[in-house]
């Protein structure tokens, strides 16, 4: 029996712990938690947040340090508290049954259950006090009650047909699907339509960078030629760049716009959301050679490394919105700030950039930048960069917002992949350095048996992986091995493949669940097919396997790859938004491209020419001259000539001519 206290302080999630001390009985999500309900025959409160989430702390002020509402629920429910980044398949779950219900999703999310953890009622964020609209929250516990225990039968069958509805609709199975690059084309002409035309992203408020979508519109890009779906990307990317939602001062991207202009962020900052712009941003300067692109990777990798960088080498999670009960408090500058820092040099900032206070936002100015503005400081980078790091040395000095410090698997492999691609786009081996240094970190944190924790807090770890996290590093052992040229990196990604089929394939072997067969608290197994602000678990399953049997020349891998991209394409036919992911995987199914040089490592002027042009399509392998090819062959098994230097340069089975001269194989490179 679990005892009548809190239990969350020793957790190893900070934003659980951030809960330890609520007058509330909270329980993690556990097997005892869920047999605590049955016994008891009560139903469960179930909260689920996240550390750098505005409402959930605002709710936690409101309600949850509070004695009155803490002794109703005490009282009448088993109540669980739920990181979503560290479960997030608990919280798929409930979210889609609050989907299901007619209900608008977010954080936090409060969910009723019943004693065998089905859904029954729910909401996001109530007030304590009726107001918003919204009715007060021991109103709601209350009514909730009641209707418990007044409509017991009615809700227990409802329950039953929610759950099952939602176990279907997570972890259904289907037959196989087509994947063809109409299914890509149709998908991406319906993402160029919802783009806005003046300012980039998809249209509307609030606006996220979709990191999903705009890889959709750059493989189009990529695949056809359609200058306007590049366009699409690389425009609403400055947009992004210049706009509130960047940090000016210190570099890093916050996680959504609260308006349609990219002006007024939610000043969370994600691990995953700088990842995933330091990625497609390296693909957009490589496309079109914009220095404010080059900028921005290097100050959102600066950011990256000077503050979200553990010990371990791995990288926290997520920096909150708030400081000292204020949103946005420890980013925001008034006139007079400003000048206090910079004395006679402040009009020059102003030169530069804009601050604004919109009549919506209760705190101080925003830096942002119009379009002259983000030009010249281009421009005058050297000049610019000198006025913003005195910022930032004035800044550093201000009551900081909390970080989260779990470091969570999956996350940081995107986190890898970025750094090992710029850091070779760019020439930046310190880069390449930090993400090799936090692979080997990770992998250092998986069991004796080789299985990886989802999360680790310091010597605290959560085992076991999700099918997103082996995904993430099988993606990164690659991004590694193209940069250094180590065979070790393609053992581990073939190691963590083995674990990832052992414990996630499904019966069938026609795909993958997110959860690991011998995970004992889910209420149900779903395959995490739906995109979030990252592609889904199932998209990254598929492009690990697809370019780890490209880089191999694995047949048999290539066929696995296959198999579990048309079973997936099967399961989205009416779902495609939500799930642009595995669209965007299974082009690179159609169309695996692989890059081989062989060359002087003293004289690398071909494999320059490689660094320097991106496609996330590709795979490069890069030989010494002289060195065995064993693992570079050629369609039909054709070993590479080492004996001189040339470029190989491969879609499918089908290979140009060996192409030895820079020029040529920069223009065959950047016209496929």
């Amino acid at each position: 029996m679990l005892p009548q206290e809190n239990l969350l302080r020793d957790e190893g999630s900070p934003y659980l712990r951030q809960h330890g001390d609520n007058p509330v009985y909270w329980r993690p999500w556990s097997p005892a938690a869920l047999a605590e309900a049955a016994r008891l025959d009560r139903p469960i409160l179930l909260s689920v947040g996240y550390a750098a989430c505005h409402w959930c702390h605002v709710m936690a002020h409101e309600s949850f340090e509070n004695a009155e509402v803490a002794e109703v629920m005490n009282r009448l429910f088993v109540n669980i508290k739920v990181d979503r980044e560290e479960r997030p398949e608990i919280d798929q779950i409930y979210m889609a049954a609050l989907a299901s219900m007619g209900e608008q999703g977010g954080w936090p999310l409060t969910m009723f259950l019943t004693p065998d953890a089905k859904p029954f009622w729910g909401g996001t964020y109530f007030p304590r006090e009726a107001r918003y609209g919204r009715p007060g929250f021991i109103q709601v516990l209350n009514a909730v009650d009641a209707a418990w225990r007044g409509k017991r039968a009615s809700i227990l069958q409802s329950a039953g047909e929610l759950a099952q509805h939602v176990g279907k609709r997570l972890g259904g199975t289907s037959a196989p699907g087509q994947i063809t690059t109409e299914t890509a084309g149709t998908l991406a002409s319906g993402i160029h339509d919802m783009i806005d035309r003046d300012l980039g992203g998809v249209r509307g408020a609030p606006k996220f960078p979709n990191a999903p979508f705009m890889q959709t519109l750059w493989l189009s890009w990529l695949r056809t030629g359609n200058e306007q779906h590049r366009d699409a990307v690389t425009e609403s990317m400055a947009h992004l760049l210049k706009g509130g939602i960047y940090d000016h001062v210190g570099g890093g991207l916050a996680r959504y716009s609260t308006d349609a202009q990219w002006l007024v962020p939610h000043f969370e900052k994600m691990l995953y959301d700088n990842a995933q712009l330091i990625r497609q941003a390296n693909w957009a300067y490589a496309t079109t050679g914009n220095e404010l692109f080059r900028i921005r990777i290097e100050d959102t990798i600066g950011w990256l490394l000077r503050e979200m960088r553990l010990p371990e080498g791995t990288f926290a999670s997520t920096l909150d919105a708030d400081s000292e009960g204020e949103e946005g408090l420890f980013y925001t500058w008034t006139d007079k700030r400003i000048a206090e820092v910079l004395g006679n040099d402040s009009p020059m900032f102003f030169k530069y950039f804009t601050i604004t206070k919109p009549d919506a936002w209760e705190g101080d100015p925003i830096i942002h930048q119009d379009a002259a503005q983000s030009a010249q400081s281009v421009e005058d980078r050297t000049l610019v960069s000198s006025l913003t790091s005195r910022l930032l040395d004035a800044r550093q000095k201000r009551v900081r917002p909390g970080r989260d410090d779990k470091a969570l698997t999956d996350w940081n492999g995107l986190a890898i992949v970025a750094l090992a691609e710029a850091g070779r786009s760019l020439g930046r081996d310190d880069w390449v350095a930090a993400a090799a240094g936090a692979f080997t970190a990770i992998l250092a944190s998986a069991t004796p048996e080789g299985r990886l924790p989802h999360s680790s807090l310091g010597q605290k770890r959560l085992y076991p992986a999700l099918s997103s996290d082996y995904a993430a590093m099988i993606n990164a052992a690659i991004a590694l091995f193209e940069v250094k040229r180590d065979a070790r990196y393609l053992e581990h990604a073939a190691h963590l493949l083995k674990t990832l089929e052992t414990w996630h394939a499904d019966a069938d072997r026609t795909g993958h669940y997110l959860t690991a067969s011998d995970s004992a608290d889910v209420p149900m197994r779903i395959r995490g097919d739906i995109d979030e602000a990252i592609p889904s678990a199932t998209s990254q399953v598929i492009e690990a396997v697809i370019r780890l049997a490209n880089v191999t020349g694995d047949i048999a891998l290539q066929q696995r790859a296959w198999t579990i991209a048309e079973h997936a394409a099967g399961r989205i036919q009416s779902q495609r938004y939500g799930q642009a992911g595995i669209v965007n995987a299974c082009v690179l199914a159609l169309e695996p491209s692989r890059l081989i040089v062989v060359e002087d490592p003293a004289q690398p002027v071909l494999v320059s020419v490689a660094n320097r042009n991106p496609d996330p399509r590709r795979v490069d392998i890069f030989v010494s001259l002289g060195e065995d090819t064993t693992r570079a062959k050629l369609p039909g098994d054709i070993l590479p000539d080492t004996k001189k230097a040339g470029a190989y340069l491969c879609t499918g089975l089908i290979c140009l001519p060996v192409i030895s001269d820079p020029a040529k194989l920069e223009e065959a490179l950047r016209h496929r």
